[in-house]
């Protein structure tokens, strides 16, 4: 399994860290000796956050394929360790509770998609697929497995639609070769 050229956006430090100086700013309305104590430790979050800030982006993109394998969340590189293994059925439960956990994000959908296509079970595999591409409408994987399934599905109409999102997409992209491989392939049986 190949990885994806497209991440989920990070998160916003900024964000967090007006929370700290909220916090910091109300505590110092309290007690001297309590203040004191929460100020320090609001400070002490303050510096983590500035000096962690260029990971942050790491952390939140949790997983997308774009991210570096060691900064990926763990069952994320298990499902896709279960997938490259052919253990489709196993990476699902997997996928679910990661998306439960952390949330969903394109890349997830996407595998779990893949899982439960390869599994043999198209319905669902269309309901993931779908749900990834309406977070991530050029998402390529997404869209090529969908073109994928589609032809699977002996919709090869859809399949060239799929097609067109990702030659917009990326152009010439790996993904694109692939499903106008399996396109011109199934054309010519």
């Amino acid at each position: 399994m190949r990885k994806s050229k497209y991440s989920k956006a990070a998160g916003d430090a900024d964000f967090l860290k007006a929370g700290v100086f909220k916090l910091r700013e109300r505590d110092m309305k309290h007690s001297s000796s309590i203040s004191g104590i929460t100020t320090g430790i609001a400070g002490f979050a303050a510096v983590l956050m500035i000096t962690g800030a260029a990971h942050l982006g790491q952390a939140w993109a949790l997983g997308s394929s774009d991210t570096d394998e060691s900064q990926q969340a763990d069952p994320y590189k298990q499902a896709k360790s279960l997938i490259d293994d052919e253990k489709y059925s196993q990476a699902i439960p997997v996928l679910q509770k990661l998306i439960k956990d952390k949330g969903a994000y394109a890349d997830a959908l996407n595998l779990l998609g893949y899982s439960y296509r390869k599994s043999g079970d198209a319905k669902t595999a269309l309901d993931y697929y779908n749900q990834a591409l309406a977070m991530n409408p050029k998402h390529l994987g997404a869209n090529e497995y969908l073109g994928e399934l589609y032809l699977e599905m002996k919709m090869p109409d859809k399949a060239k639609e799929r097609l067109a999102v990702l030659k917009g997409a990326c152009g010439d992209c790996e993904e694109y070769e692939d499903l106008e491989s399996a396109i011109k392939k199934q054309a010519s049986m």
